[in-house]
């Protein structure tokens, strides 16, 4: 499921009209738009909250956003902007699926129903927020409520693994993903990324190379486990028929919309696919 409602949510940060949105509010750069859109909900948080939330963010990298995007708008012109910006991009992306958008944007907030948001702060701010304004609208932030639910449990996980931001990072670029492309984007020094890199060797879990060894990948794979199980209470609500039936809805859609998205994505997800 995190493959398919995932590219409806990042439709914010990588569709021209998401982009545009922010800029037309007063956040030039797409790092002024990604830090006030995204902690928004939080109110006007500083940057060690809004680091803690996202994770994997050098606090470096946090600071020249945070709280200096809450001079050029409020948290409440942000979540305006964010909210017209997802939903013109919709529009453009999903045109004559309007129907299977309706009824996917249905499913997902059956999904959500009472979530339980305990030690999930980003969903708990999200779900606070009103549903959403028409059809693509409500689409967008029942898949933006459930990606912050589910990567509010990823970070549970990593934590509770001993793995921290830095950490993440270069465990998952061992994997699947390029320090080059990685690293810029989440704001770590050349020092601290090796410092993270040296303490996972120093645990068997990365190779003198970077690659991970079998113990660094069983140690990601225990961690995508674990997330995916935190994850798993709005479908065990929805029931496996509809959780089905929306898997089958939302294919056609995230596919349109992952025509924005970079794939190896920086988000680390998938590119969706059909489960069967």
């Amino acid at each position: 499921m995190w493959t398919l409602f995932e590219p409806v949510h990042a439709v914010t940060y990588f569709a021209p009209q998401g982009r545009a949105a922010f800029e037309q509010a007063g956040l030039r750069g797409f790092w002024r738009g990604y830090f006030a859109g995204r902690a928004a909900p939080l109110g006007p948080a500083g940057a060690a909250v809004v680091g803690a939330s996202f994770f994997n963010f050098a606090p470096g990298m946090v600071a020249r956003a945070i709280p200096g995007v809450w001079e050029l708008v409020s948290p409440e012109e942000a979540l305006r902007a964010r909210a017209a910006g997802a939903s013109q991009a919709l529009g453009a992306l999903l045109a004559g699926q309007e129907a299977a958008a309706e009824a996917a944007a249905d499913l997902l907030w059956r999904a959500v129903g009472e979530l339980d948001c305990a030690g999930r702060v980003l969903a708990a701010a999200n779900v606070a927020l009103e549903g959403g304004s028409g059809v693509l609208g409500r689409l967008w932030q029942a898949a933006t409520v459930l990606r912050e639910h589910r990567g509010d449990g990823h970070w549970a996980a990593l934590a509770a693994a001993d793995i921290d931001g830095c950490e993440a990072v270069v465990l998952r670029c061992g994997l699947d993903l390029r320090r080059e492309d990685l690293q810029p984007i989440r704001g770590w020094t050349d020092e601290e990324w090796d410092a993270a890199r040296d303490r996972l060797a120093g645990r068997g879990l990365m190779g003198a190379d970077g690659t991970l060894t079998s113990a660094g990948r069983e140690s990601h794979a225990a961690v995508e486990a674990a997330t995916d199980r935190a994850a798993s209470r709005p479908w065990a609500r929805l029931g496996a028929e509809a959780t089905a039936e929306l898997a089958t809805l939302l294919l056609p859609l995230a596919r349109a919309c992952a025509s924005v998205v970079p794939y190896p994505s920086p988000m680390g997800v998938p590119e969706p696919r059909s489960a069967g």
